[in-house]
C-alpha cells in the first residue's frame, strides 16, 4: 500500500558511517593498494608483465637457494671441511688482486690519454677500448697459444743455444695463479678506462685553478682535487670488474685454475647438482657480501661540482715523462689487444687455408646468431615494461621488481644454468633439452642491460608526454606503443645490441644447457682448445670479436 513502510534488508555493499573497513573488504584492499602507489596505481597489463618478467629473473636465485636447503647438514659439512674454504682463498684472492690492478691501469691510462699531451691521444681513447671486445677466455686461448707448454716462446726459446746455455730450459707456466690474474687484468681494465676517462673529461677546470692559486703541483692536485671527484667511478668501475671475475669460468677453467664457477660446472658434470647449489649458495652469498661493500662505500663518496661556470680541463705536458708514459700505453695496448689479434688472425688464415670455413662452421655461427638475436628480441621486449613502472610509478612495489629483474646479472652463468635445469626438467620438461632453455638464460643473464639502456632514453621523455596522451582517453596500453615505444626506440635496439654482444659470447650456460648437437661459436672455441686445434678454434674466435665491435661504438658514444 502507499505510505505503507516498507520492510529493507542493509545493504552488505557500502560501508555504514563511522565503520572501521574489514582488512578483507574490497574497499580496504583497493584503499591499501592506492596507498601503496601514492594514489597513481598502474594499469593491470603493465603490471603483470613487469610482475611476471621480475619473477622469471629471479627463478634461479629462488630455487637454487632452496634446493640447497635440503643438502643435508652432512654435505654441507664435508664441504665447509674440504673445498669451501679453498675455493673462498682462490675466489676472493683472485678477485681483489685483478680488481686492484685493473683499477691502477684504467685510472693511468685514462688520466695519461684524457688530461696529457701524449701522442695520438684521440685515437688511444678507442683502441684501449678494444679489449672489451675480446672475450677473456679468447685471450686465454692465445696466451696458451704463446706462452704455454708448447707455445711460441718455448719453441723459439729451444732454438736459441745460447738462452739455453745461460738461462736453461723456458721455464714459464701459464697455468698458475699468475697467469689467470694477468690474463683477467688485461681484459678487464677498460671497465674502468671508460668510466673514468668520461669522469674526468667532465671535471671543472675551475677547482685546478683554486688549488693551483693556493702552490699545489700537479700531483697533489691530482690527490687532493681530481681523485675524490673520481672516486665514484673508480667504484663503479671496480664492481662491474669484481662482479665478472667472480662469475667468470672460460678463461679460469682454461688456465686451469679452480674457483667457484670453475667447481659448480665440474660438480655438474659429475652429476652431483647437490653439492653444487651449496657451492653456489656460496658463491651468492660473497656477490652479495660485494655489492653490500660497494653500497655502503658509495654514500660516502658525494662529491659534487656546484659551480655553474664549467670550463674544459687542461691539457697537461708530459715533458720528459712524455716517451716513457707512451712506452707504458704501448706496453698494455700490446699484451690486452695487438696479441691476441696476431694470433687469432694467424691461426685464422691456417685454418682457412685448412678449410675451417666449412659448412660446419657456419652452423655454428648460425646457432649463435639465432639463440642470440632471440634473445636480443625478448630482452627489448621486456624491458620497457619494468623500467616504465619504476620510472611513472615510483613505489616500493615498482623498486622491488626492478631489483629482482637485475638478480641474474650478478650471478655466474653457471648458477643461472643450474637454476634452469632444475625448474625445466621438473616442471616443464617439454622445452628441457631444447635450445630454448640457452635462450632463456641469456635473457635472465642479460635483461638488465637492456634495462640500463632503455631507462637511458626514457629519462629524456617528459612525464608530461604520457599524462597529455592519457588526458585524451588512451589507455596505459596504447600510450605505451604509440608514444613510448616510438620515443625510446633508439635506447631499445642499442640495449638490444649489447644483449646480443654478451649472448653470442656467453660460455657456461651455453655449455650445460645445449641440447646435443647444438653447438655456437663459443662452445667450439672451448672445445676446439681443449683438443689443441687451434686452427679451427681461431676463426671462431676472430668471429665473436669482430662481431663484438659494434656495441663498442655505441659505448665510446655513451661514454
Amino acid at each position: 500500500m502507499i505510505g505503507k513502510q516498507q520492510n529493507k534488508q542493509p545493504d552488505t555493499n557500502h560501508q555504514q558511517v563511522g565503520e572501521v573497513p574489514s582488512p578483507t573488504s574490497r574497499h580496504y584492499k583497493a584503499k591499501m593498494w592506492m596507498r601503496l602507489w601514492d594514489g597513481n596505481p598502474p594499469g593491470r597489463v603493465l603490471f603483470l608483465l613487469a610482475a611476471i618478467t621480475a619473477f622469471f629473473m629471479a627463478i634461479p636465485i629462488i630455487y637454487v637457494v632452496w634446493r640447497s636447503l635440503f643438502a643435508g647438514t652432512d654435505r654441507w659439512m664435508r664441504l665447509l671441511d674440504s673445498r669451501i674454504p679453498q675455493l673462498i682463498w682462490n675466489t676472493m684472492s683472485l678477485t681483489v688482486m685483478v680488481t686492484l690492478f685493473a683499477v691502477f691501469i684504467g685510472v693511468s691510462l685514462a688520466w695519461i690519454v684524457n688530461r696529457t699531451d701524449l701522442p695520438g691521444r684521440k685515437m688511444w681513447q678507442w683502441l684501449l677500448a678494444l679489449p672489451l671486445v675480446i672475450p677473456p677466455y679468447v685471450g686465454a686461448v692465445t696466451y696458451i697459444i704463446v706462452f704455454g707448454p708448447s707455445g711460441w716462446v718455448k719453441r723459439w726459446w729451444a732454438e736459441q743455444e745460447w738462452l739455453v746455455t745461460t738461462f736453461g730450459e723456458y721455464s714459464l707456466n701459464v697455468y698458475t695463479f699468475c697467469g689467470i690474474f694477468f690474463v683477467l687484468t688485461m681484459f678487464t681494465f677498460p671497465y674502468v678506462f671508460l668510466i673514468a676517462s668520461a669522469s674526468l673529461r667532465k671535471m671543472n677546470r675551475n677547482f685546478e685553478e683554486v688549488a693551483r692559486s693556493q702552490g699545489m703541483k700537479t700531483s697533489q692536485i691530482f690527490w687532493k682535487v681530481n681523485l675524490p671527484f673520481l672516486r665514484p667511478a673508480i667504484g663503479a668501475g671496480a664492481i662491474l670488474i669484481a662482479l665478472y671475475v667472480l662469475s667468470d669460468f672460460g678463461a679460469i677453467a682454461m688456465m686451469r685454475f679452480t674457483t667457484f664457477t670453475a667447481a659448480i660446472y665440474y660438480q655438474m658434470g659429475s652429476y652431483d647438482t647437490v653439492s653444487a647449489t651449496v657451492l653456489s649458495v656460496v658463491l651468492i652469498g660473497l656477490t652479495l657480501i660485494i655489492l653490500w661493500l660497494e653500497s655502503k662505500t658509495k654514500k660516502k663518496q658525494k662529491y659534487y661540482q656546484t659551480t655553474n661556470t664549467y670550463k674544459k680541463p687542461d691539457t697537461l705536458p708530459l715533458g720528459k715523462w712524455k716517451w716513457v708514459s707512451f712506452a707504458y700505453v704501448m706496453l698494455i695496448f700490446l699484451f690486452s689487444v695487438l696479441l691476441p689479434i696476431i694470433v687469432l688472425v694467424y691461426w685464422s688464415i691456417i685454418g682457412i687455408e685448412m678449410g675451417a670455413l666449412d659448412s660446419r662452421f657456419w652452423g655454428f655461427a648460425w646457432n649463435s646468431l639465432k639463440v642470440s638475436g632471440m634473445a636480443a628480441l625478448v630482452c627489448m621486449m621486456f624491458a620497457l615494461p619494468v623500467v616504465y613502472l619504476r620510472s611513472r610509478y615510483p613505489s616500493v612495489i615498482s623498486q622491488s621488481i626492478e631489483k629482482l629483474s637485475y638478480a641474474g646479472y650478478a650471478l655466474p652463468g653457471v648458477i643461472v644454468a643450474l637454476g634452469i635445469i632444475f625448474v625445466f626438467n621438473q616442471y616443464i620438461p617439454a622445452l628441457y633439452n631444447t635450445y630454448f632453455l640457452v635462450v632463456i638464460a641469456f635473457v635472465i643473464r642479460f635483461l638488465p642491460q637492456a634495462m640500463q639502456s632503455t631507462d637511458a632514453s626514457l629519462s629524456l621523455i617528459s612525464p608530461r608526454i604520457d599524462e597529455a596522451a592519457r588526458s585524451l582517453g588512451q589507455p596505459p596500453w596504447k600510450v605505451m606503443i604509440r608514444v613510448i615505444i616510438p620515443s625510446t626506440l633508439p635506447g631499445i635496439f642499442a640495449g638490444g645490441a649489447l644483449v646480443f654482444v654478451s649472448s653470442i659470447k656467453e660460455l657456461p650456460a651455453t655449455l650445460l644447457l645445449r641440447p646435443p648437437g647444438f653447438d655456437t661459436l663459443a662452445v667450439r672455441i672451448w672445445v676446439e682448445t681443449s683438443e689443441a686445434v687451434y686452427h679451427m678454434a681461431a676463426p671462431a674466435a676472430l668471429l665473436i670479436v669482430l662481431v663484438s665491435i659494434i656495441p663498442l661504438r655505441y659505448l665510446l658514444k655513451k661514454y
